[in-house]
């Protein structure tokens, strides 16, 4: 019995062994195909990385694909366009002049997406000017979506390049939020990159499929495009004043800086893009301009009398002020000679803050003002000057008028330093904050 007994430990240690040496086995086999398949995962995302390099290579080249071929067409276009100056010359019995390359002052671009409609009033408008200039500012229409009408609309136009934005509705970062200003800002964006990293223009001027420009737009953009690039503290040349209803404005010749983005009609360098293509907004992007963190203490230029009309009852917008600030906006029907201004002296900050300074110390102090502002300004007829001591206070001073009341970031529209400058009966009227003075850096006390 103790026989059988040790035999059983005997063989119940063997088994023991056994299974012990066969875990390890399986231990031991098992860790090879953990490390094969560590190399495998490894080498999967290897695969993918590339794969990912390789597709974002594909679309780079295909993009540059696209818009060389798109060079070519306006290449084409420009040789047909230019060929009917010809026939035009010598049916006239002119002598054909002879054609100098020219460097582009700035790429011009007109944001298209549902209206061709639009789109046809804004191309036979643009293109009344433009093909006078056409070297100098070359033409585009880019397209969101993929409606063939607006397609068809902006391809029939001789001269014309095409480009169209492909992609689907983007999230919205609230419930409710219209999706339209989020697909407005992927296809400035993706024009924007278009026209200066992959066709690589140095400037690049932004209308809308709604608008219509005065006879001077081109002779105002090439007069200012110097500015942007002597002047580092100006970002942005724009062709709109908010508050150029006709009866705020007289002067033709007048241009101001501005710490409220203007839009509507404005031009870029490339080095501003640079700035701002890598933290582009999801939606919303002018208003995103109009932020000081954006601006950085920075200004625009525009003019006292607009360069540019916008049309555009029905869009994303809904019309939001379109009858009362839209309609009666004042389009610029004067020749101006702007090559006879030294508008980089003139605009340039010292000079322009003295110039301001010294017009608004002129100006005659209207204190107390009541119900009756309108027949207090009638009655000076003069220049004057008004501060106004918050917000609310500068509201009911621009409601009173019918200028534009609201503000961005703490800044009203049009102002400068907090200056808000508008014509009444042909004289100026300065609205003010109590610190405009030390913001210009003038030290007189003068208001």
């Amino acid at each position: 019995m103790a026989l059988l007994e040790c035999g059983a430990r005997v063989w119940l240690l063997v088994a023991a062994v056994m299974f012990l040496l066969l875990q390890a086995r399986l231990f031991s086999v098992q860790t090879k195909y953990a490390d094969r398949i560590a190399l495998a995962v490894e080498g999967e995302n290897k695969c993918s990385h590339s794969k990912k390099a390789l597709i974002d290579q594909f679309s780079v080249q295909q993009g540059r694909i696209v818009a060389l071929e798109d060079e070519k067409e306006r290449l084409e276009n420009k040789n047909a366009q230019l060929s009917l100056l010809v026939r035009d010359y010598r049916r006239m019995g002119k002598e054909v002049p002879k054609l100098v390359g020219t460097k582009p002052v700035a790429a011009v671009v007109i944001m298209a997406c549902n209206r061709p409609d639009y789109l046809d009033r804004t191309l036979n408008s643009v293109l009344k000017y433009q093909r006078l200039v056409a070297e100098k500012f070359p033409l585009f229409v880019s397209q969101d979506g993929p409606m063939e009408s607006v397609k068809a609309k902006a391809k029939s136009f001789v001269g014309v390049g095409y480009m169209q934005h492909l992609e689907g509705d983007p999230p919205t970062r609230n419930p409710g939020e219209i999706v339209a200003y989020y697909k407005i800002a992927r296809h400035y964006k993706f024009a924007l990159s278009q026209l200066f990293d992959i066709r690589g223009f140095e400037k690049v001027i932004i209308l809308e499929d709604d608008m219509e420009i005065a006879p001077d737009f081109f002779d105002y953009f090439e007069a200012t495009s110097s500015i942007l690039d002597c002047d580092k503290s100006v970002v942005a040349i724009s062709s709109w004043n908010d508050n150029g209803q006709k009866q705020f404005v007289s002067d033709p010749t007048a241009l101001y800086r501005s710490d409220f983005f203007p839009g509507l009609g404005w031009m870029l360098t490339r080095e501003f893009w640079d700035e701002l293509s890598p933290i582009w907004p999801e939606a919303y992007w002018d208003d995103w301009l109009r932020l000081n963190s954006t601006r950085k203490g920075r200004q625009f230029i525009r003019p006292e009398i607009c360069r540019t009309y916008n049309f555009g009852e029905h869009g994303s917008s809904m019309g939001q002020f379109y009858y009362k600030y839209l309609v009666p906006i004042k389009l610029n029907d004067v020749h101006v000679d702007w090559k006879s201004y030294d508008l980089e002296s003139m605009l340039k900050e010292e000079k322009f803050n003295k110039e301001l300074a010294r017009r608004i110390a002129l100006a005659t102090p209207l204190n107390n003002v009541d119900e009756n502002i309108l027949k207090m300004v009638e009655n000076v007829n003069r220049d004057i000057r008004i501060v106004y001591n918050s917000q609310m206070h500068f509201e009911s001073l621009a409601r009173a008028f019918g200028v534009f009341e609201e503000w961005k970031d703490g800044i009203p529209r049009t102002s400068y330093k907090g200056i808000v400058v508008f014509r009444w009966k042909g004289n100026r009227v300065f609205l003010v904050r109590p610190d405009s003075r030390e913001a210009l850096g003038y030290n007189a006390d003068v208001f």
